[in-house]
């Protein structure tokens, strides 16, 4: 039998956002998640599973039931024929990705993250790597369709209220692996400095623009080249705590939004695109996504066919879905 704990505080990733569930479940089995959801059903609570906490938004929260995933990490077949894996749903990338290399196997689509799970990629449309192989795509940059074919997988990073732009270019290769890593400017410079500087522009905004100029000539003005393990490639370590939004605009179109830090834009899977913004988190309503999605009403009526007690809403979904 599932055992369940009290006085459990979740918080998200960037602690930006907390809860202290009712109970807090860490099953080990399907069997298991049954279990809790029968006795939610029969308590009439609410439950919510998370997994990484990677969400930059409340989503995670709950004052009922929580199912934490992280105990069902395990991966359950490999077919190398068929390029194929089965794992657990709550198996972070970061442990997959090292797996997936021994059997000469990787992901064709990784985010700039890797300590999420493996459901959490799936149910979020991660998206990051490219013309071939990803979802989204980019904003505004000179030429940009050349710079698309260029490569099999292409990135660039904006850096707001300037015309400073970061491209990067990525492909297969046979070259050893090679770094141009470095403490002082990865983490003293481009971690602690950048923090202390964005930290100051809180109080003082008009540095901002100054900030990114000054940043992109320190470290990213000059090329620079590295090989390895995809999985090492696309994906850093995510240093700073952050509020996170993901917009997905026609790639063409100039939206005039002022943002303050470095936005990443994955190269398109089509002409959607998508930009990382580091504002608040969204206020969106059910209104506001019919406007820009016409097929939402479908979705809710699926989402209330599959939970018609609404067992699985919380207040972010709420405020989402009614």
């Amino acid at each position: 039998m599932v055992h369940g704990y009290k006085g459990v505080t979740f918080q998200n990733w960037a602690k930006t956002y907390g809860c202290c569930p009712e109970m807090y479940y860490q099953p080990t089995s399907v069997e298991e998640i049954r279990e809790v959801l029968a006795l939610a059903r029969q308590q009439n609570k609410r439950v919510k599973v998370v997994g990484g906490g990677h969400s930059p938004s409340d989503i995670a929260c709950t004052d009922g039931f929580m199912i934490h995933m992280g105990k069902m990490n395990r991966v359950l077949q490999v077919d190398t024929e068929k390029k194929q894996v089965t794992v657990e749903a709550g198996i972070l990338l970061a442990d997959l990705n090292p797996q997936l290399d021994k059997h000469g196997l990787a992901l064709s689509n990784l985010g700039a993250v890797s300590d999420v799970t493996a459901a959490g990629v799936i149910g979020s449309g991660t998206h990051n790597t490219g013309l071939k192989h990803g979802i989204l795509s980019t904003q505004v940059l000179d030429n940009l369709d050349s710079h698309l074919k260029k490569s099999e997988y292409f990135r660039f990073l904006w850096f707001p209220h300037s015309e400073n732009v970061s491209v990067i270019y990525q492909d297969h290769t046979n070259k050893p692996p090679s770094s141009s890593a470095n403490w002082f400017w990865d983490y003293a410079v481009g971690f602690y400095l950048l923090e202390f500087l964005l930290w100051i522009s809180t109080f003082l905004p008009g540095l901002v623009g100054w900030i990114n100029c000054f940043f992109f000539w320190l470290l990213f003005a000059r090329k620079k080249e590295s090989s390895n393990l995809s999985y090492k490639i696309f994906t850093y370590e995510c240093r700073f705590k952050q509020h996170v939004q993901d917009w997905a605009i026609p790639r063409h179109m100039d939206t005039g939004v002022p943002v303050c830090s470095p936005t990443e834009m994955p190269a398109p899977g089509n002409e959607a695109c998508c930009i990382w913004l580091l504002p608040q988190a969204h206020n969106c309503t059910r209104k506001d996504f019919e406007k820009m999605y016409p097929a939402f009403p479908k979705f809710c009526a699926i989402r209330e066919k599959l939970d018609p007690t609404g067992m699985f809403l919380n207040a972010y979904l709420e405020k989402v879905f009614y």
